[in-house]
């Protein structure tokens, strides 16, 4: 078995694979004061509910977007499985993705492995949109090269702005207005409705200047914790794939085998 963990800035997604099946998956706040000892022992009891033992863990990869968390994980994969993980991002990697944008290094790993999924799985070109703290758009060409994409605020972010940036203004969490108006008719309902709408009309814009920037038909691919919330609000998106960054955190162990 394959112990993969996607660590992001709101969530660290921890998995494990069974050959190519997600045999189970959790998922703990990234900014946690959990300790390497104290996930250890929060996971092993997660995965003893599904029959898995440390010692069947064989291996362990991790994409990380938070350096400062990459410590604990270390220690809690050598001293729970016995093992060193591997980090997306190490120079003898090999990510079976070419990545042609001019500084190659900033890119977040999280999105090089979901270049490589996305490829295998919907053919190309694509434009992957990962919902997280950070909306990501990347583009995928034909060959499955990671060509560059763009970045905007989450959409929880952008409502904690609101809040956080106002005297006012309440924290709310976002939600489908159940309808397409936009007017609403009290303070909450405004500021879902305009988070909420406004985010579609981002998608909408940011995927249509894409397609015409490259001049191509694409597939668009939402995956991340929040995609689901726009699955039917808007046809920009083709399809959801919510193990994508998973998925492609396991290709990329298997192809350094």
């Amino acid at each position: 078995m394959v112990l993969v963990i996607d660590c992001g800035n709101t969530n660290i997604v921890f998995a494990v694979f069974d050959g190519n099946e997600i045999r189970a998956q959790w998922r703990a706040a990234t900014k946690s004061e959990r300790t390497a000892d104290e996930l250890g022992l929060w996971l092993t009891q997660l995965m003893s509910r599904h029959s898995i033992a440390p010692a069947d863990v064989k291996a362990a990869i991790i994409a990380s977007v938070v350096p400062g968390r990459n410590f604990d994980l270390t220690r809690m994969c050598e001293d729970i499985f016995g093992l060193t993980p591997r980090f997306v991002g190490e120079p003898e990697l090999n990510l079976g993705v070419a990545v042609t944008v001019e500084r190659p290094n900033e890119v977040g790993a999280d999105r090089l492995v979901n270049a490589l999924a996305a490829k295998r799985a919907h053919g190309g070109p694509l434009i992957v949109i990962d919902f997280g703290t950070a909306t990501t758009f990347d583009v995928v060409d034909a060959s499955g090269a990671y060509c560059g994409g763009c970045i905007a605020p989450g959409v929880n972010l952008s409502m904690e702005a609101l809040h956080n940036s106002t005297a006012l203004l309440p924290r709310r969490p976002v939600r489908h207005p159940g309808t397409a108006r936009v007017v609403g008719g009290t303070t909450a309902a405004q500021m879902n409705a305009g988070v909420f709408w406004g985010y579609v009309g981002l998608i909408e814009g940011l995927v249509a200047r894409i397609k015409a920037e490259r001049g191509e038909k694409m597939k668009v691919i939402a995956t991340g914790g929040l995609a689901s919330l726009f699955a039917d609000a808007t046809k920009a998106i083709d399809t959801i794939d919510a193990d994508l960054t998973l998925r492609g955190l396991k290709a990329v162990h298997d192809l350094n085998q």
